[in-house]
């Protein structure tokens, strides 16, 4: 399946977290980006030190400039469980802004098109790096990483965009 790129919709799909009240809550991703300007970034995986120092820490540190500029939502993604992702989410007590999703299977990775096969590393099928904008269900910029590179990813590149 071919990754998906600027002007397609984005496919709708669920995917799961823990709300406030720590009660697991399933949501759909067309009912976050409907009728909205949202970021989607994602991460080959929780607690990894690139994600875990550089990718989410910058959407965090740049939540206010991007809401400044129209984002209501920013929601990182993740092919880990959502009790993964909400021990990782706790990992940062300032964070106010970005919301953590578990895509458990790899669905909806799939259906972007964005899978990473890190078996060879003992990680499985994973998400690749990638920091979508995307308007009303639309991809306005989709800068997808190759490999391992974080390059054109960050809350920086996505800023630009806007």
């Amino acid at each position: 399946m071919a990754p998906i790129t600027v002007d397609e919709s984005i496919p709708d799909g669920t995917l799961a977290y823990f709300d406030e009240n720590d009660q697991l809550q399933e949501i759909s991703i067309h009912s976050l980006a409907s009728g909205k300007k949202i970021i989607i970034f994602a991460v080959p995986g929780a607690f990894t030190p690139t994600c875990s120092m550089k990718h989410v820490p910058g959407f965090i540190e740049q939540a206010e400039a991007l809401k400044s500029k129209g984002v209501d939502e920013i929601l990182c993604i993740s092919v880990n469980d959502p009790f993964v992702m909400k021990a990782w989410a706790k990992t940062y007590p300032e964070n106010k802004d970005v919301k953590f999703l578990a895509d458990g299977s790899g669905t909806y990775t799939h259906a972007l098109g964005l899978e990473l096969d890190l078996t060879e590393k003992g990680l499985g099928v994973r998400s690749r790096r990638f920091a979508l904008l995307v308007e009303d269900l639309k991809v306005k910029a989709a800068n997808i990483e190759s490999g391992g590179e974080f390059t054109v990813s960050s809350a920086e590149d996505i800023l630009k965009a806007l």
